[in-house]
């Protein structure tokens, strides 16, 4: 399946929209050290059913890098926008890592835009759920990269040692791609994209603001999974529980935090029936995606 590159101007902010297939639109949203490149391995058969739509996020990859914005509320404006510049009217939004958020904002604040929800790899602010998952702290890197200047400054000219470090851990130390892998470090090298890239984390203390004012007012409606692997496993579905009307959860089992890299095929497993349109299904079998753990 051939994928076209466009720059696409949303929310005043110039995107690199990766664009494959037909149909049903699904919006892909990734974390960090990636770009659209993550869903290389499970784009082709979405494609095959779905309009696949697989930006750069804000300050990353060939996206435009800005000086604000990295918080979850102006991340799903940015989606929104996107998909509204693009004539979409209705989309399954998937987010994992630093996607995860602002997906789940966007389908919170827009339940009639996101049909379908699924979010992997992260935490949902700081909603209850996660306490046996921060037992023991958030994962080191998120205070080293919070502390305005200080990363970027420290890691410039040692980039690709950084973002292998998060593959390679990523994958349980099997790697990815290695133009994957490229097109990673190219996308994160310089300080200003390490800038950009931190500020997402940054933000984060904003962006649990927002979400915990989503759900108090709030909640959310829209059909909704949560994939875990390692290292957060269910902690995000029990943040989701309480707060979601229509929820089912997984984990996949020897899996590294880059699902889509690691083991598309587990993912594509429960993609397809759940993002199937009402009265189909997937080409894959349904035994999976009624198994708590894959």
């Amino acid at each position: 399946m051939s994928v076209a590159l466009r720059q696409v101007k949303a929310n005043g902010v110039e995107l690199n929209v990766a664009l494959a297939g037909e149909g049903p639109a699904v919006l892909l949203l990734h974390g960090f050290p990636h770009t659209w490149q993550l869903w290389t391995h499970v784009l082709d058969e979405l494609a095959g059913r779905y309009r696949v739509i697989a930006p750069d996020l804000r300050g990353c990859g060939a996206s435009a890098r800005t000086a604000g914005g990295y918080d979850a509320g102006t991340l799903a404006a940015d989606a929104e926008a996107l998909l509204d510049a693009l004539g979409e009217t209705s989309a399954a939004v998937v987010g994992i890592d630093a996607g995860t958020p602002p997906a789940f904002l966007l389908a919170m604040r827009r339940p009639d835009l996101v049909r379908r929800l699924v979010v992997m790899e992260s935490l949902v602010g700081r909603l209850p759920g996660a306490e046996e998952f921060l037992a023991h702290g958030a994962p080191w890197w998120f205070g080293f990269h919070s502390a305005p200047g200080l990363a970027e400054s420290v890691l410039t000219g040692h980039e690709d040692r950084y973002i292998d470090w998060f593959l390679d851990t990523g994958t349980l130390g099997q790697g990815v791609d290695p133009a994957v892998r490229d097109a990673f470090v190219h996308a994160y090298t310089g300080t200003e994209a390490l800038r950009c890239a931190f500020s997402y984390y940054r933000a984060l203390p904003e962006s649990s603001r927002q979400i915990q004012e989503a759900v108090r007012t709030a909640r959310l409606t829209v059909p909704t999974m949560a994939i875990g692997a390692h290292p957060v496993g269910s902690a995000l579905e029990q943040q989701l529980r309480p707060v979601t009307d229509h929820l089912s959860g997984h984990v996949i089992e020897n899996c590294g935090h880059v699902i889509p890299l690691h083991r598309p095929d587990r993912l594509l497993a429960l993609l397809e029936p759940f993002l199937a349109p009402a009265g189909s299904t997937g080409s894959r079998g349904q035994l999976q995606h009624h198994g708590r753990r894959q």
